[in-house]
């Protein structure tokens, strides 16, 4: 990847373990840590400038998303940074601000999850929910909505695919990092 995708603000850059794969044309700014086998796809932009964003193992980040902070403030010491779990699936254009996300969640196509929310492990949030501010999803449900609300309880088969959907984009980083070693061999 080139300089352009990964830099540095303020003297933090970005920090990723050799399993990571993250595509040419997403970017990276300051303080954001990625996991194992994580995998950051065409055109993200994430930027931990005035917070810091740390990525969990086996998380993919999907074509488009946006990833952003809260600064501290007088009422806000801590700011809000952005916190992503261990086997998180973001989809395409989802944007995630100053929020925690847990283990094992599908966060579906252009939602939007605002500052302070919590979303606990093995839950799904549906193509094109918002997560209200400071609001905590709980776990084991399906959220749709705007503003997301409690739909049901996931099913076996939905907890199962929260998992698979992670193990199947560690393969496809891992086909992609494969032709990238053997494109530069030639």
């Amino acid at each position: 990847m080139s300089s352009k995708s990964v830099r540095s603000y303020k003297g933090k850059c970005p920090q990723y373990p050799s399993s990571v794969y993250i595509d040419e044309s997403a970017v990276l700014v300051g303080d954001i840590t990625l996991g194992e086998d994580s995998s950051v796809w065409p055109l993200v932009a994430a930027r931990g400038d005035v917070n810091f964003i740390r990525v969990g193992a086996r998380s993919n980040i999907q074509d488009a998303c946006v990833l952003h902070v809260t600064r501290t403030s007088a009422s806000n010491a801590d700011g809000y940074p952005l916190i992503i779990g261990d086997d998180v699936t973001l989809g395409h254009k989802v944007m995630l601000h100053g929020c925690q996300l847990g283990n094992r969640i599908l966060v579906g196509m252009g939602a939007i999850v605002m500052d302070g929310a919590v979303v606990e492990d093995d839950v799904m949030i549906a193509a094109g929910a918002l997560v209200a501010p400071n609001k905590t999803l709980e776990s084991g449900y399906l959220y749709v909505g705007s503003p997301a609300q409690k739909k049901r309880p996931l099913n076996e088969s939905e907890r199962d695919f929260l998992q698979k959907s992670s193990r199947n984009y560690v393969e496809l980083k891992n086909d992609y990092l494969a032709e990238m070693q053997n494109t530069n061999r030639i």
